[in-house]
């Protein structure tokens, strides 16, 4: 579904991302862990194509395909979506607006919008005057309209209560499965996503393929997600960083 190939990205004239290389297969949901200021919403801002984010070298492949250079709306066209940790105020759109715009299904977007509480809002401004947790609801039901290919998700879980956390979990895993007919179809027919998070709490409602550490910019090392989540919360980030020295 996604392969990232020696991508090295400047922001703001400084090299944040120096030789990222990263893989995504088809209906898998792969992890991404590193500390603050390692680069990981970068990377998400960088795959959906935003301005700003100047690739030096190396490409981005989706479905085959180079999209390096592509827009945002060709990649969404395609079948990328983000789900981002602080999403913009749309002041004079209204979440109903904007739904009916995106929805690829109004019915199963009506459904969900219910389910998770969010019908009220639909003759309110995007985001403006929400809580950390309705915003975060709100992009969800956004990206299930879309019902993109792949999803790349910034933190889903920061800002949000515990009692929320298992609402928006649940709903990343639904919306993750949503075309699988049972268990085993995820590979075919299950969604693809990329997921940067810092406590881990949403591993444990979406099953998680492969785990991705990032720091100084660089992917230190992959594995199984929750094992490596274990060692991050014994280890901390500065033994990544030993280990990878070690190896060169």
């Amino acid at each position: 579904m996604l392969e990232i190939n020696n991508l090295t990205v400047e922001v703001g004239g400084r090299r944040v991302l120096k030789g990222v290389d990263l893989k995504v297969d088809a209906g898998y949901t792969n992890v991404l862990f590193g500390p603050n200021g390692a680069g990981k919403s970068v990377l998400l801002m960088t795959l959906m194509g935003f301005s700003g984010y100047n690739v030096i070298s190396g490409e981005i492949i989706f479905k085959g395909e180079d999209i390096t250079r592509l827009s945002v709306s060709q990649r969404a066209q395609m079948g990328m979506g983000i789900m981002t940790q602080r999403p913009p105020n749309l002041s004079g759109v209204r979440l109903h607006d904007l739904l009916k715009v995106i929805s690829k299904d109004p019915k199963e977007t009506e459904e969900l919008a219910e389910s998770i509480d969010m019908v009220r809002f639909f003759d309110r401004d995007v985001n403006v005057g929400f809580s950390g947790g309705e915003i975060k609801r709100s992009e969800l039901l956004q990206l299930s309209a879309q019902n993109p290919d792949f999803l790349l998700l910034d933190e889903p879980e920061s800002g949000v209560d515990l009692a929320s956390i298992e609402l928006l979990g649940n709903t990343i895993n639904t919306l993750l499965n949503r075309d699988c007919k049972c268990p085993g179809d995820r590979c075919r027919h299950g969604k693809s996503a990329l997921v940067i998070t810092h406590t881990g709490q949403v591993l444990d409602y979406i099953e998680t393929d492969r785990a991705y550490i990032l720091c100084n910019g660089t992917v230190m090392c992959s594995g199984n997600p929750r094992e490596m989540l274990s060692e991050i919360k014994e280890q901390g980030y500065e033994e990544c960083i030993k280990c990878k020295l070690m190896q060169i």
